[in-house]
């Protein structure tokens, strides 16, 4: 076990697996106390359509998913400030939208895309330096910018509209919270797929929910989760051959199902104690 961390490959994944989940963490604390959930699946499978349109083109589709993501992102903001559309509608209208464009373009590019299926279904172990260093620069960008905006954040994330009656900039923040998700998804969807991605932006947070009644300590709980459960997802697919982004996953819910059932548990204990 101990000679695979000679590898280059298996050193990159490491630290991709690190670095990425405390940026899914962070921004995942958003998200969830925002109650966005949805938004995560939504701009993950808009991202699908930049995807499609990539190959179509002959460009790196990374470069046109993070537009799809972004513009996505932007959209769903837009149309509930904007046009008063409900948010889960919103979501909805990008979901669908971004997967039939998706569709369309694969369908029409010239011959078979084996690329895809890590688009999909992810591979940590494709990541790469320069993909470490995108990494690096987007969570210190993000914890920057959470580190200055940190009330104002929580103000919004709880309740905008006590927000705006407290002058709180609640459109900048939306907007460049809105990007933030979408450049964390395009980033981890190498990680761990399209399919796989939501639960790693949420199971970190719902696990620390349990037992975290404050943001930043929802936070802290959360990076020390998803660390603790992808780091551990990476060792098992390298012990037992299985893909690494669905032990991941398989390993956050275990945590939730362990931590829920040892509150429940001390819970039923308590009120006998006291």
């Amino acid at each position: 076990m101990s000679d695979i961390f000679q590898y280059e490959f298996f050193q990159n994944a490491l630290l991709g697996v690190v670095i990425i989940s405390i940026a899914a963490a962070i921004i995942g604390t958003y998200i969830v106390a925002r109650r966005l959930v949805a938004i995560s699946g939504g701009i993950t499978h808009a991202c699908f359509g930049g995807l499609g349109l990539g190959y179509f083109l002959g460009i790196n589709p990374v470069i046109t998913a993070a537009a799809f993501a972004i513009g996505a992102s932007a959209g769903v903001e837009w149309l509930s400030s904007r046009q008063r559309m409900r948010e889960d509608s919103a979501i909805a209208v990008v979901w669908a939208l971004g997967m039939a464009v998706g569709i369309v373009f694969v369908f029409l590019t010239p011959g078979y895309v084996p690329e895809l299926n890590a688009f999909l279904f992810g591979n940590v172990l494709t990541i790469t330096r320069p993909d470490l260093v995108t990494f690096i620069i987007f969570t210190l960008v993000l914890a920057l910018f959470f580190a200055l905006f940190y009330r104002p954040i929580l103000a919004c994330a709880f309740d905008r509209d006590f927000a705006r009656v407290m002058h709180v900039p609640v459109r900048f923040i939306s907007y460049s919270m809105t990007v933030f998700v979408a450049v964390c998804i395009v980033l981890t969807i190498k990680l761990v797929g399209i399919m796989l991605l939501m639960s790693m932006l949420v199971l970190p947070q719902i696990t620390s929910e349990i037992f975290c009644r404050r943001f930043h300590t929802m936070m802290a709980a959360s990076v020390v989760i998803s660390l603790i459960c992808s780091v551990s997802g990476l060792m098992l697919s390298a012990l037992v051959n299985v893909p690494c982004s669905a032990l991941i996953v398989t390993t956050m819910v275990a945590a939730y199902i362990l931590v829920r059932l040892v509150t429940g548990v001390a819970a039923r204990f308590r009120p006998a104690a006291q």
